[in-house]
C-alpha cells in the first residue's frame, strides 16, 4: 500500500494529490467508525465491479431502473442488499430515489453504516476515475487491517432535510474535531454537511477534496489562482461533469 504512487504516469502528478490518494488508501484499509476493515475492502471492490456488472448496464438504460428484473453480478461475499446499495450508488447516482433508500434501511442496513458505504464507494470510485483519466491501471486494493471500529454515532445528529441525519456545526462536540477541516465556513453547505453522520468519514473524503479541487477555505476566492487551470476553467469541467452525472446540486 505504502508503493501507491504515480510514477509511471505519462504526466507529472502533483506531489499533495498523490500523498491524499494515499492517505484515502490508508484509510480504506483500515477500520472505519461502522465498518471493519474488511467490509470496506470489499465495498470498494464491490465498486469496480459495478462497472462491468450488466445488470447495472440494463438498469441504466431503462427509461424506469427499478422496474428491471434481474441480479447484480456481485465480485465479494457481501450481502445482496449491501451489492444493490453499491451498485445502484456506483453506476446510476442521479436517479436513487428516497423509496429506494427507506428499501435499503429496511433490508436491513444501518443508516450509519450506509453513510460510511458511500463514502468508502466515493473514495474508490474519485481515485480509480483519476487513475483511469491519466492513463495509468487502478491502484490494487490494500490488504484490510486488523481491528474493531468504535461504532460511536455523534450525539448531536439530527434528522433534516436528507434522507440521513447530518451534524449541524453548533451541535459538534469535541469528539467530531476532525469536522474541523470540513465546516470551514459557520455555516456550511449540505454538501460538507452530506457524511457527518460519520464524521470521521467526512474528514477524510473531504481530505482528498481540498486536493482534488481546492481547500475548502479558498473556494470564496475566485480570482485566485492556485492550480494549473484557473478557477473559471475549473468550475466550466465541474459544471460538465455535473450535468453529465445527474448531480443537481
Amino acid at each position: 500500500m505504502d508503493g501507491l504512487s504515480y510514477r509511471s504516469a505519462g504526466i507529472a502528478v502533483r506531489a499533495d494529490l498523490a500523498a491524499a490518494h494515499l492517505r484515502a488508501w490508508r484509510r480504506l484499509a483500515a477500520p472505519g467508525t461502522w465498518l471493519d476493515a474488511a467490509r470496506r475492502v470489499a465495498i470498494a471492490a464491490e465498486t469496480r465491479a459495478a462497472r462491468d456488472c450488466a445488470y447495472c448496464a440494463e438498469c441504466k438504460a431503462a427509461l424506469s431502473p427499478y422496474r428491471v428484473p434481474g441480479w447484480h453480478r456481485s465480485a465479494t461475499d457481501l450481502p445482496g442488499n449491501v451489492v444493490e446499495v453499491v451498485h445502484r450508488i456506483a453506476t446510476d447516482p442521479g436517479r436513487l430515489t428516497r423509496a429506494w433508500f427507506d428499501s435499503a434501511m429496511a433490508s436491513g442496513i444501518e443508516e450509519t453504516e450506509f453513510v460510511e458505504t458511500v463514502g468508502v464507494a466515493a473514495t474508490t470510485i474519485a481515485v480509480d476515475v483519476f487513475c483511469r483519466a491519466i492513463g495509468v491501471p487502478p491502484h490494487p486494493l490494500p490488504p484490510p487491517q486488523p481491528g474493531e471500529p468504535p461504532r460511536t454515532r455523534p450525539t448531536g445528529a439530527k434528522a433534516g432535510p436528507a434522507w440521513v441525519a447530518m451534524l449541524a456545526p453548533e451541535d459538534r462536540t469535541a469528539e467530531e474535531a476532525c469536522l474541523d477541516g470540513v465546516y470551514v465556513s459557520p455555516d456550511p453547505t449540505f454538501i460538507r454537511r452530506a457524511l457527518s453522520l460519520v464524521p470521521r468519514e467526512a474528514a477524510g473524503l473531504f481530505d482528498m477534496v481540498d486536493a482534488q479541487y481546492l481547500p475548502g477555505r479558498l473556494i470564496p476566492d475566485v480570482a485566485g489562482r492556485y492550480r494549473a487551470i484557473d478557477r473559471a476553467q475549473m468550475e466550466l469541467i465541474a459544471g460538465r461533469v455535473s450535468a453529465i452525472n445527474m448531480c443537481f446540486y
